[in-house]
């Protein structure tokens, strides 16, 4: 392992992020085809969050590679990406990192609290879902 690579894995170990730092969870809250909703349909999130429980735009601007998602999809593989912020404010998950475009869109994720059991709605292939925020941990 080169010594850029371990410098970048030292950077995002648990001990070395702000405490402000929360694993979050998502799941799918019910729509059409989910009545109850579905844990399995989720997200889970590392991100900096503010004292009123809102992604901190600029803990997240100096811990940008530490904003992690992993989506959670029955019967595929999950999928690893970034937590990125847009030119205009958009907060969105890109998975692959080199191409440059967003998969999932958070829909005014910059002003959502994220506490367990408010809602908040995310955009996936252009259409909406709206998933409930099941927990958030200290990492």
């Amino acid at each position: 392992m080169t010594t850029d690579m371990n410098k970048a894995r030292a950077r995002i170990l648990n001990s070395s992020l702000p405490a402000s730092f929360r694993q979050i969870r998502l799941e799918l809250a019910r729509e059409p085809g989910h009545p109850a909703g579905d844990a399995d349909i989720a997200y889970v999130i590392v991100a900096p969050l503010d004292l009123d429980n809102r992604i901190d735009p600029d803990l997240w601007k100096r811990h940008r590679e530490a904003c992690r998602v992993a989506r959670f999809r029955p019967g595929k593989d999950d999928d690893l990406g970034h937590l990125v912020h847009r030119t205009g404010g958009a907060w969105a998950f890109q998975y692959d990192i080199s191409e440059g475009s967003a998969d999932d869109v958070g829909y005014h994720f910059s002003d959502e609290h994220f506490v367990p059991g408010e809602y908040v709605s995310i955009s996936e292939e252009g259409k909406m879902h709206t998933f409930r925020v099941v927990s958030t941990t200290h990492l």
